[in-house]
């Protein structure tokens, strides 16, 4: 809604001492220029700068938006800022708050204040997913008729939670996660900012970097933590955020890993080693640190769908579509929900009977193929598709296995010089003490000697 005096007078006292504002706020950027990431958006012409007057003046004025994007990556500053650049009339509204009522009447207002005093109005509606249909559909006219510059919010998919007509008489624009640099930066602005804490504590690379970690690309969650340290250390009378105080203050320890270093591989290979013992425990552990550490959740599933081949193999053919499933799933959705499948795979893999028969088998058969033992396809193995294939003996004496009770023919595939080798050896565990019962048959009806 508009501001009332009381309003006012709080947003007065708030710029006269801003220190009584969480430091998110009191930090907010104040020009297009200060904001931190999705530069994608804010380029010469771009829709932000024509809201907040940088053109777009005339018949061709600034369009209605839709800001679309994971929490802390800037919907409500981008939205702030043009409250206070915009030379038009600006109004908020919250979608948990505020119904068919309140949208009218900011729609009235608008229209009062566009014929009376030539006054645009520009509505910025936040979580825009939690109005219904018929909320969506009252703003309808307003925008239609430009009555309203619209800017919503939304964390969720607008293609699902917002209704085709407002869609398509907006703007889409989809807000990118913060990078670390971008979250570093707007840290140490804070750090020095007279608005921030104005040098009053300093910041180690350790507890920065924990602070990132913690943030995992959410700007306010990054801002709202170091207040949290910063005033933990200034009540010990220290002049540093030590990683400790940080520990301390968000209950949340630093896992020493580095994403490109040494532990990066070594808590990887630790995860696999224990999924192939079977200790679903401490696979779980390690799983643990790698997301509680910011890995990258699409390189844990690669991991997991190579465990799946090299460690479990046709012990339980199972395991690796559940990989591949959790690989697919974890693409689509990205942390913090990912976390779940990544531990339904890695439970499933760590319990699943193992064997690395298809590992050896394969492997020995390369090394054959790379020391030179190959020798030439049997000839009634060969192609005899094409004209004079015959003629040069290709496919004669090729027996059809389909057309024999057993559907298996005795007949050599392998090249001469392989023809009595073996390479796959199935165990007994789990479901390949079937694969093991079918080699022992086809092997003999085909009459192999074994290498």
């Amino acid at each position: 809604m508009e501001p009332d005096l009381f309003t006012a007078a709080a947003e007065e006292r708030q710029e006269k001492d801003p220190t009584g504002s969480p430091l998110a706020v009191r930090m907010r950027p104040r020009t297009l220029d200060e904001v931190v990431g999705q530069q994608h958006l804010l380029k010469p012409g771009s829709p932000l700068r024509r809201l907040v007057g940088e053109g777009g003046s005339g018949p061709a004025g600034p369009s209605s938006v839709i800001l679309w994007g994971p929490p802390g990556t800037g919907k409500t500053t981008l939205a702030y800022v043009v409250s206070k650049a915009t030379n038009k009339r600006f109004v908020e509204l919250s979608a948990i708050t505020a119904g068919v009522k309140e949208v009218r009447a900011v729609i009235d207002g608008a229209r009062r204040a566009v014929g009376g005093y030539g006054k645009e109005t520009v509505l910025f509606l936040d979580e825009i997913h939690r109005f219904s249909k018929a909320q969506q559909d009252s703003l309808l006219p307003a925008v239609e008729n430009r009555w309203v510059t619209l800017i919503a919010a939304t964390t969720e998919n607008p293609y699902f939670s917002v209704i085709s007509p407002l869609l398509s008489r907006s703007l889409l624009l989809t807000l990118e996660p913060l990078t670390d640099d971008d979250v570093r930066g707007l840290l140490r602005r804070a750090l020095t900012d007279e608005r921030g804490l104005g040098e009053a504590v300093t910041l180690p690379e350790d507890t920065e970097d924990h602070l990132l970690r913690i943030a995992g690309g959410d700007a306010r969650r990054a801002l709202t933590a170091l207040e949290a340290a910063a005033g933990a250390a200034l009540d010990k009378g220290e002049a540093e955020v030590t990683l400790a105080t940080l520990e301390e203050t968000v209950d949340r320890a630093a896992v020493k890993y580095d994403r490109d270093g040494d532990q990066h591989y070594d808590v990887a290979s630790a995860l696999i080693k224990s999924i192939r013992g079977s200790d679903v425990d401490a696979a779980l552990h390690y799983l643990a640190r790698m997301i509680e550490a910011g890995e990258d959740p699409r390189f844990i599933a690669r991991r997991l769908m190579i465990s799946a081949s090299e460690d479990i193999g046709l012990a339980d053919p199972n395991a690796l579509p559940i990989a591949v499933a959790a690989a697919q799933a974890v693409a689509m959705i990205g942390f913090p929900e990912a976390a779940l499948t990544l531990s339904h795979a890695t439970i499933a893999l760590a319990l699943a009977p193992k064997s690395n028969a298809a590992t050896t088998a394969i492997g020995a058969a390369l090394d054959d193929v790379r020391k030179g033992h190959a020798g030439p396809v049997p000839a009634h193995l060969r192609d005899s598709h094409y004209k004079g294939a015959g003629k040069l003996g290709h496919g004669q004496g090729y027996v059809y296995p389909h057309d024999l009770p057993e559907g298996i023919a005795a007949q050599q595939y392998a090249p001469d010089e392989l023809k009595d080798r073996t390479y796959y050896a199935p165990t007994r565990h789990g479901a390949e003490a079937r694969y093991a019962d079918a080699v022992e048959w086809t092997r003999g009806h085909l009459g192999r000697k074994r290498s």
